[in-house]
């Protein structure tokens, strides 16, 4: 049953940063894509913008792909965690609660990808049938 709970917690927010990489990447699910997603990160000081959302995207739609599969899981647990450190870092002036516009939500979701980097993929993932 443990492996069915991580296979749960992968896919809901393997899928759900899948999801964000690709709005920041090509405008998906009403995102802005590079241009957009990178004229907001400059407008609050993260410089370049566009590079910056592309590497955004790139760590949440790959890190996305990779922890929801299982698949080399510390490896997309790290992006995601990289990913949730630069949101973290945007909405740290704000405190801890997401009611205000805190980090509580990104630091959420930084603590569960490393809980499950530690803890392993489970049964049901590509790490468990590749190696």
């Amino acid at each position: 049953m443990i492996s069915v709970g991580l296979l749960l917690i992968r896919l809901f927010i393997g899928v759900a940063f899948i999801g964000h990489g690709a709005q920041k990447l090509f405008g998906w699910f009403g995102g802005y894509g590079p241009k957009g997603t990178g004229g907001w990160m400059e407008s609050v000081g993260i410089k370049p913008g566009v590079a910056m959302a592309v590497l955004a995207g790139i760590l949440e739609l790959g890190g996305g792909l990779l922890f929801a599969a299982g698949l080399f899981t510390p490896v997309g647990a790290v992006m995601l965690i990289l990913a949730m450190a630069g949101a973290m870092k945007v909405h740290l002036s704000n405190g801890f609660w997401a009611t205000a516009n805190g980090y509580e939500y990104p630091l959420t979701l930084l603590v569960v990808a490393a809980g499950v980097a530690l803890a392993g993929p489970g049964s049901i993932s590509l790490d468990h049938l590749l190696f």
